[in-house]
């Protein structure tokens, strides 16, 4: 918009008028307007202006300054930077076809807006810049360029919401995700994870028990399940004080029957699971099951057998170099366990044992047992009190020196050299314990140490999204935080693995999630990424101008309607 001097002859004389140019929508092109009529140049002349052209030229010159300055914009509360890469998981979450079942639920709970919204634009706003839900709400999702009608307290309603039937909102995703991409459970993951709360007290939910920080606050126990190709299926959560052993049972069992999966399951999980409660459900259920088992807690005869060196055969990578050793075995094996009247049954069970080793663990494993020695030696020799010694106490003996009185300052420690033996001789050994006989013992090994991809799902959960702290206080609220949480996993693992192909790791995508970003403009958007060879190829992919240095609202739009 600019002004102007209109000078127009008329019938000898000479008019004056000021004009105004502006764009015009209709015509997309320029048009005048006349806003003030100012008369003839002789009688603005007669009027006592000597030069009445150069006169308005000056003043059309100041009104063109003015309005300059007014245009000049002023820095405001609204952050000019908005965030789009979430977009992938926009386009997934649209793909899934999730909003017409969570509208099912307006006709039951009464609220008075979008629960489908929220739900949404809390995952998009956790991807891109986790923190709590009131800095969410007023920084992060008048960021994220989508428009929304609900307010703050609406929002936590829709959390509390979400929280209370967290499951039934598992049980959608993993349904429409099964028929859009498919879910493959003929083997599935299983491990279980904490998050502490930095609280005084316990409640019915936050619970103490074993952290997996070793802290004593608080904490909620999350299981997680994968399918055969990594994609979530499955969360449960429990109260901190409660065994996370039962919850394999209890989520794998949950999952067959709320999605009628039939058929044999190969249960994977560590350590930790192998118990004989969750092996005699395996195959009560017709499942398999593949474990790891401590050599360290094997009896005598199983520990002679693993340390004898015949039998075992290299492993060896593409290029010829050693990854592992391993051999094999098929036999019966007890179990011991509870049955419903509490009392203790043995059973045989007929299972292939995969033992494997290798040198590079075994190096990491006997630097990490010399350092515990060392500093058990050096605290025995300082005296120091038993509760000094941590984890170093267990290659040490304790003996009182007060005639059989045990107190904590008269004890002499002993260095227990035949501990330190036994585990270096173990070091770099692992045994896999499985139901399929007859599946090979490379497959098996590759099977189980695919495991990582649990952990590094936890790992985005607790890091790349920080599901902790948690600012709610309400069990339900905390619920619909973890869910959230949840499905954001869920959605990039689906981006990653289904529409990736797994070619990207985790790292490098959660860089686009958190740093693809724009600056909002009059006419257009400015891209402040860091340029990538991601953010290059994915714009090839998908034909989106992500490098380019400026977005037109178009091509934002194209951007954010993309689908997969």
């Amino acid at each position: 918009m600019a002004y102007f001097l209109k000078i127009a002859k008329q019938q000898n004389n000479t008019y004056l008028a000021i004009y105004e140019s502006f764009y015009s929508p209709a015509t997309k092109g320029t048009k005048h307007r006349c806003i003030r009529s100012l008369g003839s140049v002789s009688k603005l002349k007669a009027a006592g202006i000597d030069d009445p052209i150069a006169f308005y030229k000056d003043e059309v010159e100041k009104m063109n300054q003015d309005n300059k300055q007014d245009k000049t914009k002023k820095i405001t509360s609204v952050s000019p930077r908005r965030y789009l890469g979430y977009f992938p998981l926009k386009s997934i979450l649209e793909d899934l076809d999730i909003k017409k079942f969570i509208d099912f639920y307006k006709f039951t709970t009464g609220f008075e807006f979008d629960l489908y919204e929220v739900l949404s634009l809390l995952v998009y706003a956790r991807c891109v810049s986790p923190c709590s839900k009131y800095k969410t709400y007023y920084e992060i999702l008048p960021q994220l360029h989508i428009p929304y009608s609900f307010n703050y307290d609406q929002l936590l309603s829709a959390l509390a919401f979400y929280g209370n039937d967290y499951e039934k909102i598992v049980e959608l995703f993993t349904s429409r995700v099964k028929e859009k991409y498919f879910i493959d459970t003929d083997v599935t993951y299983f491990d279980c994870t904490n998050f502490y709360f930095e609280i005084d007290r316990e409640d019915d939910f936050r619970r103490k028990g074993p952290s997996k920080e070793n802290r004593k606050d608080p904490i909620i126990g999350l299981g997680l399940l994968l399918d055969a190709n990594q994609i979530p299926v499955g969360m449960k959560m429990y109260p901190g004080n409660e065994s996370e052993k039962p919850v394999l049972r209890d989520v794998l069992k949950d999952l067959k029957e709320r999605h009628e999966v039939h058929g044999k399951t190969i249960r994977v999980a560590d350590k930790g699971l192998n118990c004989s409660e969750n092996i005699l459900s395996a195959l009560a259920n017709g499942d398999g099951y593949l474990f790891s088992k401590s050599v360290k807690q094997l009896p005598e005869t199983e520990k002679i057998w693993v340390l004898l060196p015949n039998d075992y055969k290299a492993i060896k990578d593409r290029n010829g170099e050693i990854i592992y050793y391993c051999k094999e075995c098929i036999d019966e094996f007890p179990y011991t366990y509870t049955d419903e009247n509490g009392k203790k049954k043995k059973v045989n069970i007929k299972e292939k044992r995969v033992v494997t080793y290798n040198p590079t663990l075994a190096r990491k494993h006997k630097y990490e047992i010399n350092k515990l020695v060392e500093k058990a030696k050096g605290l025995s020799v300082s005296l120091a009190k038993k509760s000094e010694y941590g984890e170093s106490a267990k290659y040490v003996t304790f003996r009182s020196t007060s005639n059989g009185k045990e107190t904590e300052d008269k004890v002499k420690a002993i260095i227990n050299q035949e501990t330190i033996d036994n585990d270096l001789k173990l070091a770099g050994y692992n045994m896999l314990v499985t139901s399929e006989i007859k599946a090979d013992a490379r497959q098996l090994y590759e099977t189980y140490h695919n495991l990582w991809r649990i952990e590094e799902s936890f790992r985005i959960m607790k890091s790349d999204l920080d599901a902790r702290p948690v600012y709610l206080q309400l069990e339900n609220t905390i619920k619909g935080h973890f869910l959230i949480c949840y499905l954001t996993v869920l959605l990039q693992r689906i981006f990653q693995f289904k529409v990736l192909e797994n070619k990207y790791p985790s790292s490098e995508l959660n860089e686009f999630y958190k740093g693809f970003q724009l600056v909002e403009g009059e006419d257009s958007y400015t891209n402040i990424s860091i340029g990538t060879n991601f953010i290059t190829e994915l714009s090839d992919m998908t034909e989106l101008p992500l490098d380019n240095y400026f977005l037109s609202p178009t091509k934002l739009k194209k951007v954010l309607n993309y689908r997969f």
